[in-house]
């Protein structure tokens, strides 16, 4: 299922809206599983339930606030995006590729505020999107 009305946002164009200390940070939200954000998170993210999402984050950004929302390689975020659009707000991005693509490409990703290297990668199915050096180790 596609959610034609979610608007992507490559990780190159979040990287670059990331640095750029002229405009207001946007709201990050990760809409994976707790289990999956206490391996590692984009630095500035806040884990979003995407299943039941709270909703509660949102009242801390002002309405005309960029937000971008990503998963592990896209779906679970894009219908968050989806839901959020329902919702009425407006500035609305979902990450193209995920944190996949993000660790892929190398870009920082954060335990505990400290840089890590690897990603939960979801299962063994979509894990194969995730380059082999970049999995956690399962417990």
């Amino acid at each position: 299922m596609k959610f034609p009305n979610v608007e992507e946002i490559t990780s190159k164009e979040f990287a670059q809206l990331l640095l750029d200390s002229g405009k207001p940070r946007p709201l990050v939200l990760d809409a994976r599983s707790q289990t999956e954000y206490a391996v590692s998170h984009i630095e500035t993210a806040t884990q979003i339930d995407p299943l039941i999402p709270d909703l509660a984050v949102l009242s801390t950004v002002p309405k005309d606030n960029l937000i971008v929302v990503y998963c592990s390689v896209g779906y679970r975020s894009a219908k968050l995006a989806h839901q959020l659009n329902e919702t009425g707000v407006k500035y609305i991005y979902n990450l193209s590729g995920g944190i996949f693509q993000w660790a892929n490409e190398g870009k920082l990703i954060f335990r505990h505020n400290q840089p890590t290297q690897v990603v939960h990668p979801y299962n063994a199915i979509w894990g194969k999107l995730l380059k082999a050096r970049y999995h956690a180790l399962e417990d």
